[in-house]
C-alpha cells in the first residue's frame, strides 16, 4: 500500500488556523492537485468541511467520522484503519488532513510531500505533529522565493528510510 501525507507547513509546523489554511500558495496548491488527481485521498471531518465545494474532483475521496454519516461524493469509515481496509494494495493514497490523522498516519505513511513555508504566520490553531527527521531522506527539494504577500517556501519530498 502506497500511503502518502501531503501538507504546507510553516516553519513552527503551523498547518491551520480556524478550519482554513495559514498561508494561500497557488503553486502548492496546484501541487496538490497535480499530485492528488486520479488517487485516493483520506481526510478527517473538519477539513472536509473546510472544502470550499466538498468532494475533491478526479479522486476517490475517503472522510473519517465517528460522529457524521452524510459527505456527498465521499465514502466514510470510523477509523484510518477501517479506511485502509478498503483500499487496494496497489492504491496510490494521500492523507491530506488535519493534524490528528497526519500524527496517526506517520508511522505507516511511505512518503512526505510537504510544502515547508519560511515563515511564521500570526495565528495557528492547528499544527503538523513532530516526526524523526533520521526516518526520512529527502529525495527532491525545489525552493521558490518570496514573491509579494507570498513568503519563501520549498517543495520537499521525503521517503521512508526507517
Amino acid at each position: 500500500m502506497h500511503i502518502n501525507i501531503i501538507a504546507a507547513v510553516a516553519s513552527n509546523r503551523a498547518i491551520g488556523y480556524q478550519n482554513d489554511m495559514v498561508y494561500f500558495i497557488r503553486e502548492d496548491l496546484k501541487r496538490f492537485k497535480q499530485l492528488t488527481t486520479g488517487h485516493t485521498v483520506i481526510m478527517g471531518r473538519r477539513t472536509f468541511h473546510s472544502l470550499p465545494k466538498g468532494a475533491l474532483p478526479n479522486r476517490r475521496n475517503i472522510v473519517l467520522s465517528r460522529t457524521e454519516k452524510n459527505f456527498p461524493g465521499c465514502e466514510v469509515y470510523a477509523s484510518l484503519s477501517e479506511a485502509l481496509a478498503h483500499i487496494e494494495t496497489d492504491e496510490e493514497t494521500f492523507i491530506i488532513g488535519g493534524a490528528t490523522l497526519y500524527k496517526e498516519a506517520l508511522p505507516i505513511a511511505n512518503r512526505l510531500y510537504l510544502t515547508e513555508i519560511a515563515a511564521v504566520p500570526p495565528h495557528a490553531d492547528v499544527f503538523f505533529p513532530e516526526y524523526e527527521d533520521e526516518a526520512w531522506r529527502v529525495e527532491l527539494k525545489e525552493e521558490h522565493a518570496a514573491v509579494g504577500d507570498t513568503p519563501a517556501y520549498s517543495f520537499v519530498d521525503y521517503i521512508r528510510t526507517k
